[in-house]
C-alpha cells in the first residue's frame, strides 16, 4: 500500500502533528468534524494534494484552513468557477485550496492546497455527516477515518510494514497526538458503548439517558482503527428527530423550513423454513466464454458454468410455492428465460430445469448494465420483496457505473452476489451487494459455490417489512413533504432513515405535538405504529438532519441527471449550493486575501497518493490497518484480465473433455417437486440405491399415501447419505418435512423407521417434529 499524509521532496510521509475529531451520534446518523494539522518542512512552498475517501452517502459540508496563521473559510462554487478561482490564486502566489469530488462514485475527495509556504503549518478542518451502519447485533457503528493519520512502525515489528516507506519510531510512541470525543443523543436512551479502544467512562448529561459524552482515554494502538459501537435502550423502536433551519435561510426551502428524521429498524419474525411464500428471485447468471474454465485451475475440474448450473437447480428445488422468479444470462448479450417473473409452480419449476441443464458459456464478453436495467425496468410484485443473485467471473469496464445502478434501486431490493475464480471483479462483486443491503461471496480454489448461494438465498427467505406507507397528524396549516423517495421494503438487519420536510406556519412553545403514523405489512399481517414528537425543533449549528436530507435529495438529481434531464441538473446545482453539500457540480474554493506579500519561489506539487483500496467498503478504505486480527486483505485491482485469456483455448478443440458427473445428491434433488415431496417411481429408486420392489414392498401400510412414503424416504436418504452437504439441502428438507407433515398423520411414525430399516440409516423422529 502507498503511504497517507504529506509527503516530502524524497517522498517520505510528512508525520502529522496532531488530529482532532469530533462526533455527534445522533440514533444512527454522526455529524463528524476532523481537524489535521500539518507542517512544510520543504525549503520552498508546495502544493499538497490531499486525497481521502468518505461513504458515498455522506454529506461533506464545510471545509476551512488556516495557514501561516490566516484562516481560510471554504466557499462552495459551481466546480467550474471553484477551479478558475483557485488557477487563478496559484499564479499570484495566494495561500488558497480547492476541495472536489472526485469520479462518478462521489466517494473520494481531493483537497488541493496551494502555496503552503515553507516552514508554515496548516491545519486543516472537515466536516462531513454520514449515516451509520447497522451491527448485527443492533449496535450503531461509528469508525474513526484513520486514512486521514499517517501510519508508522514501531521498533521490533516483524511483520509487513502498514504502508510503504513509514518511518519506524520507539514502541508506544507516535510523532502526533490524536483526540477523539463524542456526543451521543437518542430519544429512547442510550444503553452502553463499547470499543476496541480506551475510552473514558461513558457520562451521561440529562436525568434520563438520552445524551451523553464519551472520548478517547488515551491514544489508540499503531496499528488499530478506533471503532465505536452504540447501543440504545429500545433501538427497534421508531424514532423521530426534528430539528430547526438554518438561521437566515429562506423559509419554503428546504435549508429553511424543519427537517424531521424517522428512525425505523424493526424487529422481524425469525424465519420458518419452508413457510415464506412471498418474495421475487432473480437470478442473474454470467454466460461468458470465462466461464468455460475450470473451477480451479485444474484441467479435469468442473467448468465454471457447469459449477453454476449445478447451484441453479438447487436454488430453483429451494424456491417456496408462491414466490416468483426468472433467470438472466449475461455476456456481450443477454436473455432471459421469461419476460417478466412468473409464479412458482410445478410446470414452471419443470420448463427452467430444462433450460438451466442447456445452458452454456456462449454469450461472450461480460456486460452486466444492460440485463440490470432491464430487470430494474419490471416493476417490483406487490408484496413480493425482489432478492437479486449475481453469478460473474469476471470484469467489466464500467464498474462503478453498475455499482450507482444497483445503488439507484437500492430501496426496492437486495442483491447477492457471487464472485467465481480468481479473476472475478472484487470492486464489481462486493460493490454491488454492498450498494443493495445484501453479501458478497467468493468461490476460489477448492470452494464449492452451492452452500454458500444455498446460505444466501436463506437468508432471502426471512420476512420482511413490505407496503411501507407514512401519514401524517399535523396540526392546521402544517404539512409534511417527504425528501426523496421512501422505501419499499426493509429487509431483516436493516434499518431505514425517512427525511422529510414541514412546512406551515410555527407552532405555540410546549405545546404543540405532531404524530406520523406507520403502516406496514410482513407475510400476511398489517401492522400500525403511532409515533408523536414535539413541533418545537431542536436547535444546533450543524444540522445533520438537514444535511442528510440535502445529501439523498442531492443523490436522486444526479442519478436523473444521466438521462439528460437540464432542468435535474440546474436544481441539484441549486440544492448542493444552498445546503452547503458538495456534489459532482460544486466545489469548495478557498483564497488567502489577507497576506500582505505573495509566496515566494517555485512551487513544487506533492501528490498524497490514495492507497489501491480495491473492493473495500468505504469504511475499510477509510480504515485499513496493519496485518492482524482486524486487517483485511487487499483485493485484486480492477486491470481487466479475461479468464478465457489466461485459460489460452484457441478453440474448443483446445479445451479439455471434461464431462461433469451428477452428483448423488442433485440426482435426488432433480426429482423433488416444486411442493417439496418425491413420486415413488423407478427414478427415485435409484437415486435411493435400492430397487423398486424393495421401495414399494416396504412401505408400512396401503393406508399410506405413496407420494408420503416416497418423501420420507427421501429425507431420510438426506441425513444418513448426504450429511456433509447439509447447507445445500437445508431448505429441500423444510419443504418436504412441510409438505409430509401436512399429510402423513397417525402413519408417519411407522413410515420413519420402515425408511430406516430400508435404508440402513438411524434418523431420529425429531427430524419430523414427533
Amino acid at each position: 500500500m502507498t503511504s497517507c499524509g504529506l509527503l516530502n521532496s524524497s517522498n517520505k510521509p510528512v508525520p502529522l502533528r496532531s488530529g482532532s475529531v469530533t462526533v455527534l451520534i445522533r440514533g444512527f446518523v454522526a455529524d463528524v468534524g476532523c481537524e489535521l494539522l500539518y507542517r512544510n518542512d520543504e525549503p520552498g512552498p508546495v502544493e499538497a494534494v490531499f486525497v481521502f475517501p468518505v461513504d458515498a452517502e455522506a454529506a461533506v459540508y464545510a471545509f476551512q484552513a488556516r495557514l501561516g496563521g490566516a484562516s481560510i473559510e471554504a466557499h462552495l462554487r459551481e466546480k467550474k468557477q471553484a477551479q478558475e478561482l483557485y488557477g487563478d490564486a496559484l499564479a499570484g502566489g495566494q495561500s488558497s485550496f480547492l476541495l472536489q469530488q472526485e469520479g462518478a462514485a462521489g466517494d473520494i475527495f481531493s483537497c488541493s492546497l496551494g502555496n503552503l509556504p515553507p516552514g508554515e503549518e496548516a491545519a486543516l478542518t472537515l466536516r462531513y455527516v454520514c449515516e451509520l451502519p447497522l451491527e448485527p447485533d443492533g449496535a450503531a457503528r461509528y469508525v474513526l477515518p484513520a486514512v486521514l493519520c499517517p501510519r508508522y512502525t514501531p521498533d521490533g515489528w516483524d511483520g509487513e510494514d502498514v504502508t510503504q516507506g513509514v518511518p519506524r519510531v520507539p514502541q508506544g510512541e507516535l510523532p502526533y497526538t490524536l483526540s477523539l470525543s463524542a456526543t451521543l443523543q437518542s430519544p429512547h436512551g442510550i444503553d452502553r458503548v463499547l470499543s476496541n479502544c480506551s475510552l473514558s467512562p461513558l457520562s451521561y448529561t440529562s436525568g434520563n439517558r438520552t445524551t451523553a459524552q464519551v472520548s478517547l482515554a488515551e491514544a489508540p494502538p499503531w496499528d488499530r482503527d478506533v471503532e465505536l459501537l452504540v447501543y440504545y435502550t429500545e433501538p427497534h423502536k421508531p424514532s423521530a428527530v426534528l430539528e430547526i433551519g438554518l438561521p437566515g435561510a429562506e423559509p419554503g426551502s428546504l435549508m429553511g423550513d424543519p427537517a424531521l428524521m424517522v428512525t425505523l429498524l424493526p424487529s422481524l419474525p425469525e424465519a420458518v423454513l419452508g413457510q415464506s411464500p412471498a418474495g421475487e428471485f432473480i437470478f442473474l447468471l454470467d454466460r461468458s466464454g470465462s466461464m468455460e474454465c475450470p473451477m480451479d485451475g485444474q484441467d479435469y475440474s468442473p467448468q465454471r458454468i457447469d459449477s453454476a448450473k449445478e447451484t441453479l437447480v438447487l436454488l430453483l428445488k429451494s424456491l417456496p410455492l408462491g414466490c416468483y422468479f426468472n433467470i438472466y444470462g449475461f455476456g456481450s448479450q443477454f436473455e432471459s428465460f421469461y419476460p417478466q417473473s412468473v409464479g412458482y409452480t410445478q410446470q414452471t419449476m419443470a420448463e427452467s430445469l430444462q433450460r438451466v441443464q442447456q445452458l452454456q458459456a456462449d454469450l461472450g464478453g461480460t456486460e452486466i448494465l444492460a440485463p440490470l436495467r432491464a430487470i430494474y425496468s419490471s416493476p417490483c410484485r406487490d408484496g413480493h420483496p425482489r432478492q437479486l443473485f449475481v453469478f460473474t467471473d469476471g470484469e467489466v469496464v464500467n464498474t462503478q457505473e453498475v455499482i450507482t445502478e444497483v445503488q439507484h434501486h437500492r430501496g426496492t431490493h437486495r442483491c447477492f452476489s457471487f464472485g467465481i475464480g480468481e479473476g472475478a471483479s472484487t470492486a464489481l462483486v462486493k460493490g454491488i451487494a454492498r450498494a443493495a443491503g445484501g453479501s458478497a461471496e467468493f468461490i476460489t480454489g477448492q470452494d464449492r459455490m452451492q452452500p454458500k448461494a444455498l446460505q444466501s438465498l436463506k437468508r432471502a427467505l426471512q420476512p420482511a417489512m413490505t407496503r411501507i406507507s407514512l401519514s401524517w397528524d399535523l396540526p392546521p396549516g402544517m404539512e409534511a413533504e417527504l425528501l426523496g423517495r421512501g422505501p419499499e421494503v426493509i429487509f431483516p438487519g436493516q434499518r431505514c432513515l425517512i427525511y422529510a420536510r414541514l412546512r406551515g406556519q410555527p407552532q405555540p412553545p410546549d405545546t404543540a405535538v405532531g404524530g406520523v403514523t406507520l403502516q406496514y405489512r410482513i407475510q400476511d399481517q398489517t401492522y400500525k405504529e403511532m409515533l408523536q414528537f414535539p413541533l418545537q425543533p431542536q436547535d444546533g449549528d450543524r444540522l445533520p438532519v438537514h444535511r442528510l436530507a440535502a445529501k439523498w435529495l442531492l443523490l436522486e438529481l444526479e442519478g436523473a441527471m444521466d438521462t439528460g434531464s437540464e432542468g435535474d441538473q440546474h436544481r441539484a446545482l441549486a440544492t448542493s449550493l444552498a445546503s452547503g453539500v458538495i456534489c459532482s457540480l460544486t466545489a469548495y474554493v478557498g483564497v488567502d486575501t489577507e497576506r500582505g506579500q505573495p509566496v515566494q519561489g517555485p512551487l513544487v506539487r506533492r501528490d498524497i497518493p490514495l492507497a489501491d483500496f480495491g473492493a473495500a467498503t468505504p469504511l475499510q478504505k477509510m480504515c485499513y490497518s496493519a496485518p492482524g486480527p482486524m486487517a483485511w486483505a487487499q483485493g485484486p485491482s480492477d486491470v481487466s484480465m479475461d479468464c478465457a485469456m489466461v485459460c489460452d483455448f484457441e478453440d474448443s478443440s483446445d479445451v479439455p473433455e471434461w464431462a461433469p458427473e451428477e452428483s448423488p445428491l442433485l440426482r435426488l434433488v432433480s426429482l423433488q417437486n416444486a411442493d417439496g415431496s418425491w413420486d415413488l417411481d423407478p427414478q427415485l429408486a435409484t437415486a435411493l440405491g435400492v430397487s423398486e420392489t424393495d421401495a414399494r414392498g416396504r412401505m408400512p401400510s396401503q393406508d399410506v399415501p405413496p407420494g408420503v412414503w416416497a418423501t420420507v424416504l427421501a429425507v431420510v436418504w438426506l441425513h444418513g447419505r448426504a450429511a456433509g452437504q447439509r447447507d445445500e439441502w437445508e431448505l429441500l428438507e423444510a419443504k418436504a418435512v412441510g409438505w409430509v407433515r401436512g399429510r402423513a398423520g397417525p402413519r408417519l411414525s411407522e413410515c420413519l423407521e420402515a425408511a430406516n430399516t430400508l435404508l440402513g440409516c438411524s434418523v431420529g423422529p425429531a427430524v419430523f417434529s414427533l
